[in-house]
């Protein structure tokens, strides 16, 4: 499942790419034909993003709600703002992309104070894409890409300008709001570190954790409680915390849940900017080029089950737990 990166960086495209200008809104699907004839005409006039969902504002008091779910995502054509991630998917947002990012070898990826980022996000280049369709159609030449692009398979909604367009596949949800509504619907919503007041996020957080008997491997995917952070953030916050998955949120003290809160407001910038769930501090530039390109060498326990712990070497356990796969190392995280 997508998260709250890749919503992020999802409604950052939709800023820089539909925000004042008009909308040409159709359901080539036809399951949301009603609602894109109520969008289509209508002036985009903001987006936010709030941990896995979007927000979108068209003129008249009328807000798009997306959420991408399991299968969800956005597949942008024309000319939109690209920067290495979005190049290596073919214009395709939403989906973890852990197949990775490969970066060229004049690519900046330290800031000015020794973080890792790339450089490269902070001054996209414009270029033309087209809707990654199938694997023969990639590397079409720019003179021969149709316009606008032809809808291939299930689209439930495309939202047009002149010279850009966003298909939407495979939501969760896929609706039109009153102000009203959309208010309800972020009401709902737990704490986003990049929504809102910090202090009052890092309250609400704290707040709901430690008055909950629930594990809190599960308190951090409960999206009531904080936003955004899926089964990859999970097990890569547990493992930085030290923290055993299984400890009630009531039993951890308020100094760890806040280390927790200060952590997701750490990482979830990180993944918005390079547009991979980068988990792994301190790497040299050859690492960081590595941890980017696959994900075998970003994660400390994702997706490792039966390897050694990066710290320890004890074998890295994998269980389910709330119908999703739990990664955590016993001897690390006891």
């Amino acid at each position: 499942m997508p998260e709250g990166h890749s919503v992020h960086r999802i409604a950052r495209q939709f800023d820089r790419n539909f925000i004042g200008k008009a909308l040409s809104a159709s359901s080539p699907q036809g399951r949301f034909a009603e609602g894109a004839a109520l969008l289509d005409g209508r002036e985009a006039i903001s987006v936010q993003a709030v941990g896995k969902q979007m927000f979108l504002e068209t003129e008249g008091d009328l807000w798009l709600r997306v959420h991408l779910g399991l299968y969800g995502a956005w597949d942008f054509a024309g000319e939109i703002l690209l920067d290495p991630t979005i190049a290596s998917a073919n214009g395709r947002m939403g989906q973890t992309n852990q197949r990775g990012t490969t970066l060229g070898e004049d690519e900046t990826i330290m800031d000015d104070d020794g973080e890792n980022s790339l450089s490269s996000i902070g001054a996209p280049r414009r270029s033309r894409v087209h809707v990654r369709m199938s694997e023969d159609t990639r590397g079409l030449a720019e003179e021969n890409l149709e316009w606008p692009p032809p809808a291939i398979g299930q689209v439930r909604l495309r939202l047009m300008t002149d010279i850009t367009a966003a298909d939407l596949r495979g939501p969760t949800a896929c609706v039109l709001q009153t102000p009203d509504e959309m208010l309800a619907s972020v009401a709902k919503l737990g704490p986003d570190p990049l929504v809102g007041d910090p202090a009052e996020n890092e309250e609400r957080f704290v707040r709901a954790v430690r008055k909950r008997g629930t594990a809190i491997a599960l308190l951090l995917m409960d999206q009531a409680v904080v936003s955004g952070i899926g089964n990859v953030y999970r097990a890569e916050m547990l493992f930085r915390a030290r923290l055993n998955p299984h400890t009630k949120g009531k039993d951890i003290p308020e100094d760890i849940v806040r280390q927790l809160w200060a952590d997701w407001a750490y990482l979830l910038p990180i993944g918005v900017e390079t547009g991979q769930m980068m988990t792994m501090d301190g790497l040299t530039d050859a690492d960081y080029r590595a941890a980017m390109a696959r994900r075998d060498d970003r994660h400390w326990v994702y997706h490792r089950a039966g390897l050694p712990c990066r710290l320890c070497g004890t074998e890295i356990v994998l269980e389910e737990l709330g119908a999703r796969k739990l990664y955590w190392c016993p001897r690390c995280q006891a």
